[in-house]
């Protein structure tokens, strides 16, 4: 797959560098770029970044931060069989446990929310940091939801990461969760109180928490664009009738026109024929 000229890997992460070391030179500026190219795009344009990370893979596939980045793009493109196989792999060359949420919200994406409720009470779980444990918590709830559970649901996300007031990168998801939890369970006041509370850490828009206030609020929002196009397609048709009725009109002008002068030649014609 083409590469920008632009991006020479040298934009990767110095641990990802790092382990790319172990790879000649030209091998490894070639992984990096294609990393970069799936860090760049798995967002945006997840089969991309899928088909970039296939390369990396094909060149480089014993060096764990490969494994992983293969794994998130499969993961973003909801090849979630694929996607746990290169986590597991990842896991087994480094030794971490960091990956461990994001394999269990794999089980829950083939169908084995069980599985993904049992690794949340694995040990494991104790040696993530805490963004790590309240993604555990997340994916958990998510597994009690799946299973129709949502009480449980609701408990599993009540903690002390909820109820803090610090602001921290996974505060406005955890609020959201709570949210659509509440919501779902048919408490739709203490939702709304919750998606107003996810709003204000959601910072850097990484929920719609103010679409769903909306929503409960009764709001509608109407595109003004749609109607612009509305209003200029009805403009259009109108011009175009009156553009009709006056090609019509003007076609009957020249209709009688005719007539009289047809009229007007045959008269001629009679008086030519008596002279």
């Amino acid at each position: 797959m083409p590469i920008p000229p632009e991006v020479t890997g040298e934009e990767i992460d110095p641990d990802v560098r790092q382990e790319l070391m172990s790879l000649p030179k030209g091998l490894a500026e070639e992984v990096a770029r294609n990393l970069v190219m799936v860090a760049q795009l798995i967002d945006e344009d997840p089969e991309k970044a899928y088909g970039y990370s296939r390369v990396a893979l094909r060149l480089a596939s014993r060096v764990a931060a490969v494994r992983e980045a293969a794994g998130f793009a499969a993961y973003a493109t909801q090849k979630y069989s694929e996607a746990l196989a290169e986590f597991r792999a990842a896991r087994r060359m480094s030794g971490g446990v960091e990956l461990w949420p994001v394999m269990a919200d794999c089980e829950r994406g083939l169908g084995r929310p069980e599985r993904a409720l049992a690794m949340a009470g694995e040990s494991e779980v104790q040696k993530l940091d805490k963004a790590g444990q309240v993604e555990m918590r997340l994916v958990a709830a998510g597994a009690r939801r799946d299973l129709g559970q949502l009480d449980a649901a609701i408990v599993t996300l009540q903690s002390p990461e909820l109820a803090s007031s610090a602001n921290h990168p996974w505060t406005a998801r955890l609020r959201y969760a709570y949210a659509d939890a509440l919501l779902a369970a048919g408490r739709e006041t203490e939702a709304r109180e919750w998606f107003a509370k996810a709003l204000e850490a959601d910072k850097d828009g990484v929920t719609d928490a103010s679409d769903r206030l909306a929503e409960l609020d009764g709001v509608e929002f109407v595109d003004a664009f749609d109607d612009s196009e509305d209003d200029a397609e009805e403009d259009l048709a109108k011009d175009a009738q009156a553009a009709g009725d006056d090609v019509d009109a003007a076609g009957d002008d020249v209709d009688l026109d005719l007539d009289e002068d047809d009229e007007d030649d045959d008269e001629d014609s009679d008086g030519d024929d008596k002279n």
